[in-house]
């Protein structure tokens, strides 16, 4: 078995064998990783950072969508029924145009909790009467600017990027 796995993965040496098969194998201490292979596993590349980001459609009805993700052109391009994938919720309202972009979230935890915030106070805040000068999609994108500094005004934002694309 030893010379099977070592023509299969010349990388992966089998250090001990297990006499109990039915017993747990720790793998750490049952494989051993030749010196050229840990030198490539050393340099393992930073994760892709994460953002949130809010999509305004443009058709009829005018709606926004929040999602994160870590890479937005991909995503957009999925929302947008380009490639595969995309939420259901975005289908209806293709084609959709980005409006703000956040960067700087290093997890996807930290991102995800502040996409439940944004999403939040959008829904809480009270919609105020558009202006006859204000079209649909501007009135939705005011919205969801306060409701985003409502979010700032609760968690430490310092190191985020905030760019607004339409506006």
């Amino acid at each position: 078995m030893t010379k099977l796995i070592s023509r299969t993965f010349p990388s992966v040496k089998l250090r001990d064998y297990n006499p109990n098969p039915k017993a747990p194998i720790n793998l750490r201490t049952q494989f051993q990783i030749s010196s050229s292979s840990s030198q490539e596993n050393s340099k393992i590349p930073n994760p892709k950072p994460w953002c949130v980001y809010l999509i305004l459609s443009t058709n009829q009805p005018i709606k926004t969508y929040v999602g994160i993700t870590t890479d937005f052109a991909r995503r957009l391009k999925q929302h947008n029924g380009e490639i595969r994938g995309g939420a259901k919720a975005s289908s209806a309202g293709r084609p959709w145009l980005c409006a703000c972009i956040i960067n700087g979230f290093t997890c996807l935890s930290q991102a995800s909790s502040f996409e439940a915030k944004w999403k939040m106070f959008s829904r809480k805040l009270p919609r105020r009467k558009k202006n006859e000068e204000m079209n649909q999609s501007d009135a939705l994108l005011q919205h969801r600017k306060r409701a985003l500094d409502k979010v700032q005004d609760s968690v430490e934002c310092s190191h985020l990027e905030i760019d607004w694309k339409i506006f």
